[in-house]
């Protein structure tokens, strides 16, 4: 398996986090990244919605949390990756 680009997220006045990319996409103009919080095995997975405009220096992400939207672009993810399947936490 190749070595999976981790990325820092530096949210506002909160310790910074780090996340794997397992894959990215763009859909109706925006970019999708699927993130896990583990290299290997199974592990907590987000998918997360850059919402920074074409040349700008630094993202903005967001995580997806409309069901609508959460669906089709898991759908996506799950078809790019055949070992991947989304089980959503029952909250």
């Amino acid at each position: 398996m190749s070595k999976l680009e981790k990325i820092t997220f530096h949210p506002d006045g909160e310790a910074p986090v780090e996340f794997f990319v397992l894959e990215q996409t763009r859909i109706g103009g925006y970019n999708y990244i699927l993130v896990t919080d583990f290299e290997e095995g199974d592990g907590e997975a987000l998918i997360l919605k850059d919402l920074s405009q074409d040349g700008e220096e630094e993202s903005v992400f967001t995580i997806v949390s409309d069901d609508e939207e959460l669906n089709a672009v898991a759908g996506v993810f799950e078809s790019m990756l055949d070992d991947i399947e989304f089980v959503q936490d029952e909250e």
